[in-house]
């Protein structure tokens, strides 16, 4: 993922609410959410190089991971080990999330730089390899891209806003609306963008919730819901260079 909208335990229906967008290279191989068959209590899609994932949960105890990149040019962008197994690693595992928490902290470098999260819908951690940081997620609404949580980035903060804006008012979610969310495309002033590193015209590319370009973009938008009642829907819309591909819906109640 790279870019991650969630809003958590402040929702007269829902304790977690997320909208979500993973950017990629076109070219690599990826399959679409489904549940899978090494695994199928995990729903999520697949990194057919690697075979990890980037956004997933389970049906059994509604365990839930999430991933992206840490933007740094000045880092390697890989590791020993895939990122994707971080995620797919919690989903298949026991661990409480404190306890994987502390698995990541060990292994930090072993992966190059990422942020995670990893929980449930009672509650919720973030981690960053790369500054060591952890964050138990408070009620409210939050956003995490290529820095770290709440970083004020435009899109995190553009992001936040139309989340929050859209949650604060309606007591059911219209996961089209949170969609409308995670495809705006509009990109931010250039007094606004960050300096990571990349240069302005890539600043500009990358600063939009919804990213287009020749060789890399939004390959997939996600959105999950889990109610009060430990229902779950999770939606997922996938493109190909921009343009919409297809959308599946799954929905379950936590075992």
């Amino acid at each position: 993922m790279c870019l991650i909208n969630l809003h958590f335990h402040d929702h007269p229906t829902y304790k977690l609410i997320i909208a979500a967008n993973r950017d990629e290279f076109y070219q690599r191989p990826t399959a679409p959410a489904s549940y899978w068959k090494d695994h199928p209590e995990i729903l999520a899609g697949r990194d057919l190089l690697q075979m990890g994932t980037w956004f997933g949960i389970t049906t059994k105890k509604g365990r839930f991971a999430a991933l992206t990149n840490y933007r740094d040019p000045n880092l390697p962008e890989t590791g020993k080990f895939s990122r994707g197994e971080i995620v797919r690693s919690f989903l298949a595992g026991e661990q409480t999330p404190e306890e994987y928490l502390q698995t990541l902290k060990l292994d930090r470098e072993k992966y190059a730089g990422y942020n995670v999260l990893i929980g449930n819908g009672d509650e919720l951690y973030h981690y960053n390899n790369i500054l060591d940081e952890s964050n138990k997620i408070t009620s409210g609404t939050h956003g995490l891209s290529n820095a770290t949580l709440n970083t004020p980035w435009p899109k995190i903060v553009k992001g936040k806003r139309m989340l929050q804006d859209y949650v604060t008012n309606h007591k059911e979610i219209d996961s089209n609306e949170l969609f409308r969310i995670t495809s705006n495309a509009e990109q931010a002033d250039d007094e606004d963008l960050p300096d990571t590193g990349v240069g302005i015209e890539l600043e500009r590319t990358l600063s939009s919730l919804f990213i287009t370009s020749p060789e890399y973009g939004t390959r997939s938008s996600t959105v999950l819901l889990i109610d009060k009642e430990n229902n779950v829907t999770f939606n997922e819309r996938t493109y190909e260079k921009g343009k919409f591909q297809r959308e599946k819906q799954f929905t379950f109640s936590i075992e």
